[in-house]
């Protein structure tokens, strides 16, 4: 099998757990834009101050947080159930931000990369050169997705919550996610607690995740 079938065969066979697994191929409407607008130019600034407005954030490192942490729901939940290092450098991705709508991401070219956080660590620096948000508070986004769509793989039946538990642990074994959270153990579930805050609970009408650490 080709590298480009071997991609959009494993975006395929994932995309129908949820919605935040279809990750789309090809190049858009000129409503998008190119992934490399998200690390120059005042399209991101843009984007993180109408995701402030739109959720009453007074404070940037809130929305900048939030707008990370749906960069890479979108982009992690389809990369972790595939399993596959599918290329999702900023030159690689489409994307916009609609007020009402949120974010959307797609890829250019069906084929692989590099690691995942290997593809993110651009955009980590781009969002802080906006806000200034804790780099453990990113990475601990990430890895909340990755945790996340984890749990969404073991109700799918696709593995094991012992093989999803391995999986997300071998991934924590090491930087940037080294120290992110904890693995917690349910007979046949997978429960996941981060060490970071996203701050979502300091936005109007906010609350805490299932997986927040100030949730006692």
């Amino acid at each position: 099998m080709s590298e480009f079938a071997e991609v959009l065969h494993a975006l395929r066979r994932v995309r129908g757990i949820n919605p935040f697994f279809a990750l789309d191929v090809g190049r858009p409407n000129e409503s998008w834009l190119p992934g490399t607008a998200l690390l120059e130019g005042p399209a991101l600034k843009t984007t993180i101050d109408a995701i402030a407005n739109r959720y009453k954030a007074d404070e940037p490192r809130v929305a900048a947080s939030l707008f990370f942490l749906s960069y890479t729901a979108r982009l992690l939940s389809p990369l972790t159930a595939a399993n596959l290092p599918i290329d999702v450098r900023p030159e690689n991705l489409w994307w916009r931000h609609d007020p009402a709508n949120g974010l959307s991401v797609r890829i250019d070219e069906p084929r692989l990369g590099p690691p995942a956080a290997e593809a993110l660590a651009p955009v980590v620096e781009a969002v802080q050169a906006v806000a200034p948000v804790a780099t453990g508070l990113l990475w601990g986004n990430a890895m909340s997705n990755i945790a996340g769509a984890l749990k969404m793989v073991v109700r799918a039946r696709m593995l094991t919550a012992e093989e999803a538990e391995e999986r997300g642990e071998l991934l924590m074994s090491a930087p940037p996610f080294e120290q992110a959270g904890q693995f917690l153990s349910f007979p046949g579930e997978l429960g996941f607690r981060r060490r970071s805050c996203c701050l979502y609970y300091r936005v109007a009408a906010g609350g805490k995740c299932g997986d927040c650490p100030l949730v006692k």
